[in-house]
């Protein structure tokens, strides 16, 4: 089992740019890659950005170099900087961890932009 625990959602205005941390815990040495999904109200969850521990990374056409996922092994952690942020980017944003035949997922938290 993985366990992961989310921060640093938040209200940040239009242009402004907010770092989102996950860091797991549990069976992480099973773990083959880490990211970001987001589900906005009314839609379905979609990707953000994940990262392989192979240095592959997977991101939806939105992040547009926006977006990044930097990673640190040692603590199990992976980061989700996000720059000039527009309202349609007002989500509750998910970390995922991906092992062999399983999924896990945070608890999920806010990001709102607005002005």
């Amino acid at each position: 089992q993985v366990q992961l625990l989310e921060s640093g959602g938040g209200l940040v205005q239009p242009g402004g740019s907010l770092r989102l941390s996950c860091a797991a815990s549990g069976f992480v040495v099973s773990i083959n890659a880490m990211g970001w999904y987001r589900q906005a109200p009314g839609k379905e969850r979609e990707l953000v950005e994940i990262s392989s521990n192979g240095g592959i990374t997977t991101y939806s056409d939105f992040v547009k170099g926006r977006f990044t996922i930097p990673r640190d092994n040692a603590k199990n952690t992976v980061y989700l900087q996000m720059n000039s942020l527009k309202p349609e980017d007002t989500a509750v944003y998910f970390c995922n961890a991906h092992q062999a035949g399983s999924n896990y997922w945070g608890q999920g938290t806010q990001v709102t932009v607005s002005s």
